[in-house]
């Protein structure tokens, strides 16, 4: 069973998410992959994602501040846990990321606003996009 993949980046929504998720997983008694993305800035000609060996780092970084996350909420959820929890972290561009992960996953769950400097849009870019392209449902954490 592919479960419930949820996207973070450590912003406010994103724990909010993240503690949705794990709640809906422990209902379910379905497995959640957490999924960070390092932004890689487009570069060269071509516009796509460059990766450099410093990025490698950062990578860590952001599976390691997940990881951290994860512990934080599942501890808060006593006998109720997910079948498994799984925590990944990628170089990317997070939309992207997250709806080629939606290919293996029965639900995409992310939150409304990221860590992107428009507070006022009611959603952020990148779950609008997930929104419209990813391959199974989603739902966005208000």
């Amino acid at each position: 069973m592919p479960g419930i993949t949820v996207g973070i980046d450590g912003s406010e929504h994103s724990v909010k998410a993240l503690e949705w998720a794990i709640k809906e997983a422990a209902i379910q008694h379905s497995p959640v992959t957490v999924l960070a993305v390092h932004l890689v800035p487009k570069s060269g000609w071509t516009g796509n994602p460059i990766t450099l060996p410093a990025d490698i780092a950062d990578v860590e970084k952001a599976r390691q501040a997940a990881e951290e996350l994860v512990v934080k909420v599942t501890s808060q959820l006593g006998d109720a846990q997910p079948a498994s929890v799984k925590v990944s972290a990628v170089n990317g561009f997070p939309a992207e990321a997250l709806i080629e992960a939606s290919r293996d996953a029965d639900l995409v769950v992310l939150g409304s606003r990221g860590s992107g400097g428009f507070a006022r849009l009611m959603m952020g870019s990148v779950s609008s996009q997930v929104v419209q392209h990813a391959h199974c449902p989603v739902v966005v954490v208000r």
